[in-house]
């Protein structure tokens, strides 16, 4: 039985790859989280009283506590979920962005070589360090191409140059100290659990109250789109059978504009629940100024992954998107309970 710290793990991302470990894997879970705003101890609440899920809450810059959840718990894998991931919250506020995602992850870099140095011969040789980044690091794309694991690095907000700056970092201490680590880069995630300031959420809280739907700019902006019960399983072959040293980039195979996302939804929305008035949630769009430096467009290629780890996406956009809709609608109390005041779904970033 392998032990897993998990940062970030009552987050989007890391909360649906503790529910994903702990039900298709005999892994012990260590669970350490700050519970910022768009962390919730509710979405860790299914899991109440399973014996091999330890919540820790606490700070990843916290070397003390890194160092002794490492070696109390005799962890196997670090696996580095923890971030400010909010392109919009950090044209407003960088800093935690830089404290958080560079500082942070240079702590747990730094803990995991000094624990990862002291251990026998074996141990040394089955850890790993696997940190989850973004295909926000390269930059924009035009109209053709795709993202690969050797794409220049072209951050262009202040939320991609700190991941990018991460990312560097667990290369540095690969290359330099020999610290086993992996890095995964993945595409726009979306599925339960995922804080309504997200565009998917954001537009299911608007819609269900008869709210304008706000599209940046003109709608054309392309994104691959991953639902995040796949994102996880990728991580788990990734940590399973990926090669220390290298990244894999992580992505649906789903391009899609902000537009179609958003028709998309709409349909789904008239189907599973019209509005009482039967007018159709679509009327509700409107085009809002655009995000500053807002990339035009992502797109992963994945076949580095598929080629060599045999992982493949489970849903299509479609049945993805089907399966978070009714989430989110089954899961109304989830959302009002994690939507406490800080934040009431108000335009961020506008800058």
């Amino acid at each position: 039985m392998r032990t897993v710290l998990v940062t970030g793990g009552a987050g989007f991302i890391g909360g649906n790859f503790v529910h994903l470990a702990l039900a298709e894997t005999d892994a012990v879970v260590v669970n350490l989280d700050k519970l910022t705003y768009a962390g919730n101890l509710d979405t860790l609440a299914p899991l109440a009283g399973n014996p091999r899920h330890i919540f820790v809450q606490g700070n990843i810059g916290d070397r003390e506590l890194v160092t002794r959840l490492l070696h109390d718990y005799r962890v196997d894998a670090l696996i580095n979920f923890a971030a400010e991931s909010h392109v919009d919250r950090s044209i407003d506020g960088p800093a935690a962005f830089v404290e958080t995602n560079v500082v942070g992850t240079f702590n747990l870099l730094d803990c995991a070589r000094a624990y990862w140095a002291g251990l026998d011969d074996e141990a040394r040789a089955a850890f790993r360090f696997l940190h989850v980044s973004t295909d926000e690091v390269y930059g924009s794309l035009g109209p053709m191409g795709h993202f690969t694991e050797t794409t220049p690095y072209a951050p262009n907000s202040p939320y991609s140059a700190s991941k990018a700056a991460s990312d560097h970092l667990v290369r540095a201490w690969h290359h330099t100290y020999g610290l086993p680590v992996l890095t995964t880069n993945c595409s726009n995630n979306y599925g339960p659990y995922q804080f309504p300031e997200k565009l998917i959420p954001l537009m299911i809280h608007k819609a269900q109250r008869g709210e304008p739907l706000p599209i940046y700019g003109d709608g054309g902006n392309i994104r691959d789109w991953l639902y995040v019960e796949d994102h996880c399983r990728a991580i788990l072959r990734v940590l399973e059978a990926g090669s220390p040293g290298e990244v894999y980039n992580i992505g649906g195979d789903s391009e899609r504009t902000n537009l179609e996302v958003v028709d998309t939804l709409c349909a789904l929305l008239d189907e599973l629940r019209p509005d009482a008035t039967h007018r159709p949630h679509a009327a509700l769009k409107t085009f809002v100024a655009d995000r500053p430096g807002h990339d035009r467009r992502y797109a992963i290629d994945a076949g580095k992954l598929r080629r060599e780890l045999g992982w493949a996406p489970r849903e299509s956009f479609e049945t993805g998107l089907r399966r978070t809709l009714a989430w989110y609608l089954e899961n109304a109390d989830w959302c009002a309970r994690v939507m406490d005041g800080r934040y009431l779904g108000e335009r961020l970033g506008a800058h």
